[in-house]
């Protein structure tokens, strides 16, 4: 390690004819500056970054996450994500999901609505988050998680491929993850 101090959003960390701009920096003019306060490092390979001591909880490609299902439409549900799986922190960055439906169930699905409801908690992996958050259910253990019966509001419990409300008695289709009513939220 060549140099590590302490450094502030807009600090002049190097210029771009010694260093490169990585992770936390970005470059205007030939000049890096950091974008992020954190801990500068100009390293042996000529890498200008700054590492934040408490970086932000942001969604990568291959995140598992849990959604509250906002909406359905003819050929995508939309979500909101509230929390990424083994983290305890807030989200910080964009958390309006949608979910093509192609990418829901491994079988072939026409209908949204067959497959997940609105209000519906789900566990979905990010698929992408440029240019939009975009989640998949197609996995075994990726689904609904928890859903609440339509007309009376009792919690549903599985029943074979789908979902049961014990109070008024209705069969509801799902897509369910292997874990439905097993986990905590």
């Amino acid at each position: 390690m060549a140099d590590s101090r302490m450094v502030f959003p807009g600090d002049e960390v190097a210029v771009e004819e010694e260093y490169l701009a990585a992770e936390g920096t970005f470059s205007e003019d030939g000049v890096i500056y950091a974008s992020q306060i954190g801990i500068l490092e100009l390293d042996d390979e000529c890498i200008a970054r700054v590492v934040s001591p408490n970086p932000p909880n942001i969604l990568s490609n291959g995140d598992i996450v849990y959604a509250v299902v906002a909406d359905i439409r003819n050929t995508m549900a939309t979500a909101d994500v509230v929390g990424k799986e083994g983290v305890s922190r807030t989200l910080g960055g964009e958390t309006y999901a949608t979910i093509h439906v192609s990418k829901i169930s491994q079988g072939y699905t026409d209908d949204v609505s067959k497959e997940l409801r609105k209000g519906d908690y789900i566990r979905a992996r990010v698929t992408a988050t440029k240019p939009s958050l975009q989640l998949t259910t197609k996995d075994d253990h990726l689904g609904v998680v928890r859903s609440l019966c339509g007309k009376c509001k009792t919690q549903m419990v599985k029943k074979g491929q789908g979902l049961f409300c014990p109070e008024c008695k209705t069969n509801s289709p799902r897509k369910l993850a292997d874990d439905y009513g097993n986990i905590k939220i």
